[in-house]
C-alpha cells in the first residue's frame, strides 16, 4: 500500500466549471444540471497554439491550473500524469475523414494533434514546464490507472506529481462504437506525506477484480460517473468534498481493481 496527500483539486464538468461548483453538488448543497457545458478557454496558450489547440486540450488547462493554484505549487516544475481513455477523438474523427476521401489528404497539424501525448506537450508549451510528464490511457480504467502511476511517481520520487483526468465525446459516427456522453476533466495535485494542510490522504492498494466498482448515491452523479471515463473519479471527489473517510474500489483492468482508504486531514 501506499500512501498520498491531496494537495489540490481542480474540476471542469458537464454542469461545473470549477471545483467549487463542484463540492457543493458533491456535499448536497447543490443539484446538479449536467445541461451547463462550460466552454474552456487555454488562456495560458500563444495565440498561434491556442488556435490549434484541440477540444481534449482546452479541457486539460482550466482543472490544473485550478488544483496546482489550490496547492500553492508552480506550474513550471512539478511532473504530470496525463490519463485519458481517448486523447482527442475529433481529431481521430477529422483524419479518418480525410481518410476516407479519395485524395486522402491528412493535415500535418491535425496529425501531430492526435497522438496521445497531445495534451501533456501543450501544458509544457502553455506552462514552460520541463518536468517529466507521462500519458496513459486504459479505457474505462484510465482515471484508476493514471491515480495509480502518479501515486506511484509521487512516493519513488519523493516529490509532488500533477495528475491530470479527461475524456470529451467523439463526433458522431464515432460516437456509437464509443459512447462518451459528456464532457469531464479533473485534476489532482499530490505530494509524500501527507501533510496536515492537505484535503485527504489516499493510501491505494492493488486487488483482484471484485466487478463491483463504488458508485454514486444520487442518480444524477451516477449517470455522470458512467458516463464518461475520467468521470470514475467521482466516489473520490466527493470523499475530498465532504471531508470524511472512506473505502472505495475502482475498475483497473481485467485483472485487478484499484482500493483506496480515505481519510480527512
Amino acid at each position: 500500500m501506499i500512501r498520498v496527500g491531496v494537495a489540490g483539486v481542480g474540476v471542469i464538468a458537464a454542469g461545473w466549471a470549477n471545483w467549487s461548483e463542484a463540492r457543493a453538488v458533491l456535499r448536497g448543497e447543490a443539484v446538479h444540471c449536467a445541461e451547463n457545458i462550460p466552454k474552456p478557454v487555454p488562456d495560458l496558450l500563444p495565440a498561434a497554439e491556442r488556435r490549434r489547440a484541440s477540444e481534449a486540450v482546452r479541457w486539460t488547462q482550466a482543472p490544473a491550473c485550478e488544483a496546482l493554484a489550490q496547492a500553492g505549487f508552480a506550474q513550471d516544475n512539478i511532473a504530470a500524469v496525463f490519463a485519458s481513455s481517448s486523447g482527442n477523438p475529433e481529431i481521430v474523427h477529422q483524419i479518418c475523414e480525410s481518410l476516407a476521401r479519395p485524395e486522402r489528404d491528412v493535415s500535418p497539424t491535425r496529425f501531430h494533434n492526435s497522438v496521445h501525448n497531445t495534451a501533456a506537450g501543450y501544458w509544457a508549451i502553455a506552462t514552460g514546464c520541463r518536468a517529466a510528464s507521462t500519458s496513459i490511457a486504459a479505457h474505462d480504467g484510465s482515471f484508476a490507472a493514471g491515480l495509480l502511476e502518479a501515486a506511484t511517481q509521487c512516493v519513488v520520487e519523493g516529490r509532488p506529481v500533477l495528475l491530470v483526468a479527461y475524456d470529451v465525446p467523439y463526433p458522431e459516427p464515432l460516437l456509437r462504437v464509443r459512447p462518451i456522453a459528456l464532457p469531464f476533466a479533473v485534476a489532482l495535485v499530490l505530494r509524500p506525506g501527507p501533510e496536515a494542510t492537505d484535503l485527504a490522504q489516499v493510501s491505494l492498494a492493488l486487488a483482484a477484480p471484485s466487478g463491483a466498482a463504488t458508485s454514486m448515491g444520487q442518480s444524477p452523479l451516477e449517470s455522470l460517473r458512467n458516463a464518461n471515463p475520467a468521470a470514475r473519479s467521482l466516489p473520490l471527489l466527493q470523499a475530498i468534498a465532504q471531508g470524511q473517510g472512506a473505502s472505495l474500489a475502482f475498475d483497473l483492468a481485467d485483472r485487478a481493481a484499484l482500493m483506496l482508504e480515505i481519510a480527512p486531514c
